[in-house]
């Protein structure tokens, strides 16, 4: 079983905003399991939280930009590539503007932050979307195509062309993540001259110097838009270098746009919420197709988790019995709806019951044709989350669990008499202050058969 990660510590770094030019704090934080990445806007009220969502994704003109609820998050992809690349699971990443640095247009000291900061495991495992088959997307506009098939871990290729002398057709391979800061951290984001034109002439890149972006000179240069680089980069003077890139900036590798692509595209697929194991495959990609084959893939993934069912020996001596169960819970039958608990840790609980047609419920609801109730089956997995968060203290007997909040409960499946119920619940935030914030699924015959997210809090019975 491969661990969560989240950084040790917490590091800051400072810069310009490359569109807004605007001077930004960004501070990485250690992050709970099954966080993910998120973007906390320390600037406005409230401190608004943006997940690393695809689904988020509102804009991809020059960077992939996230929205929510009116709360913005610009050109994320970079930072996002950094904490895929050096193996992290969880972060929460601070930021009191709407973009983060640009730093030199790499990931570079985004990973460097994060090896200072330190990695370490958690106790939880790694979330992996395995690829069974070959996906694929393609954009008919521009003919991006970008495909994943089966691998034995996560790989990505780019290939790309962009049709001018200057530069043309390249390619770019990531074979182990364990390269990700040797051979693609330090790829710089690059632009062409005649779209350096139109960023400039609408008011973007203001935080843009020779040295945060690779300029591909790609038409000649009139003077006056050379006048007007002068003045953008604040040089007192400009040249093209005989490999057809401005001045005052060397290249790091001959494929350096590809590898920045690829650099893209590892940043972009995180939005996907999983780790991929699954070789990528990018024709010509960019930040549209590269979300739009996220929310995709995201879409998949969680019809696939929404289907998994977890497997356990229901044979092996339970972690708790009935008695043991009711010697921390105060319920009692008929309304003691959790038979056994299977195995239990600090983040997530599994309990069991057997359905029976002796159950009292069945009397009453639909005795022609008897269906446990499914706010009886909410219940019962409330019982099993009761179990984890009483845990949490010395003296559980003493203690009694109350509802705050049910939400997105859906029911998938009937659940009849002689069913047996797993039901698996998941910390979503740690335990604070007797509060518990849970995803709950309950399975039966090899499926969903309900699922919901909860939220309780154990109050001392006075």
């Amino acid at each position: 079983m491969v661990k969560q990660t989240t950084i040790k510590s917490e590091i800051s770094l400072k810069g310009v905003g490359l569109h807004t030019g605007k001077e930004v704090t960004m501070t990485f934080k250690p992050a709970p399991v099954n966080n993910g990445y998120t973007f906390v806007r320390v600037d406005l009220e409230g401190h608004p939280i943006v997940e690393a969502d695809a689904n988020y994704v509102v804009n991809t003109q020059r960077g992939t930009n996230l929205e929510k609820n009116g709360v913005k998050i610009q050109t994320s992809e970079h930072v996002l590539a950094a904490f895929v690349g050096c193996d992290v699971d969880n972060v929460i990443i601070e930021l009191d503007a709407s973009e983060p640095p640009i730093m030199d247009g790499s990931s570079k000291y985004f990973v460097e932050a994060v090896e200072k900061a330190g990695v370490e495991e958690q106790d939880a495992e790694r979330k992996v979307y395995v690829v069974k088959e070959v996906i694929s997307y393609t954009d008919e506009t521009t003919g991006s195509e970008i495909i994943v098939m089966p691998s034995d871990e996560y790989q990505v290729t780019t290939m790309v062309d962009f049709g001018t002398k200057v530069l043309g057709t390249q390619n770019a391979t990531l074979k182990s993540l364990k390269d990700f800061k040797a051979e693609i951290a330090d790829a710089r984001t690059f632009s062409f001259l005649h779209e350096l034109e139109t960023l400039l002439n609408n008011g973007l890149i203001k935080g843009g110097d020779l040295n945060n972006a690779i300029v591909y000179v790609d038409k000649e240069i009139s003077p006056e838009t050379m006048e007007n680089l002068k003045v953008a980069f604040g040089k007192d003077s400009i040249a093209v270098k005989p490999n057809g890139i401005l001045d005052n900036l060397t290249l790091h590798y001959p494929n350096e746009a590809a590898r920045h692509k690829l650099l893209d595209v590892i940043g972009d697929l995180a939005l996907v919420g999983t780790r991929i194991k699954g070789k990528i495959i990018a024709n010509k990609p960019g930040h549209f197709v590269n979300t739009q084959f996220a929310k995709k893939l995201s879409k998949l993934v969680k019809i696939e988790q929404r289907n998994q069912v977890p497997v356990f020996d229901l044979n092996q001596e339970p972690l708790m019995d009935v008695n043991k169960i009711m010697s921390m819970l105060p319920h009692r039958p008929p309304f003691l709806l959790v038979d056994k608990i299977l195995e239990m840790s600090e983040s997530h609980v599994v309990g069991l019951k057997n359905v029976t047609m002796n159950e009292s419920f069945f009397v009453g609801h639909f005795p022609g044709a008897p269906v446990m109730p499914g706010v009886l089956i909410v219940e019962a997995m409330a019982q099993t989350g009761g179990i984890l968060i009483l845990s949490s203290v010395p003296d559980p007997e003493n203690y009694l669990t109350y509802f705050m909040k049910i939400d997105n409960v859906k029911f998938k499946q009937k659940v009849l008499p002689g069913d047996t119920l797993i039901f698996k619940c998941d910390l979503i935030s740690p335990i604070r202050r007797g509060i518990c914030h849970m995803q709950a699924n309950a399975y039966a015959n090899g499926k969903l058969a309900a699922e919901a997210e909860l939220m309780a809090q154990i109050v001392k019975n006075s």
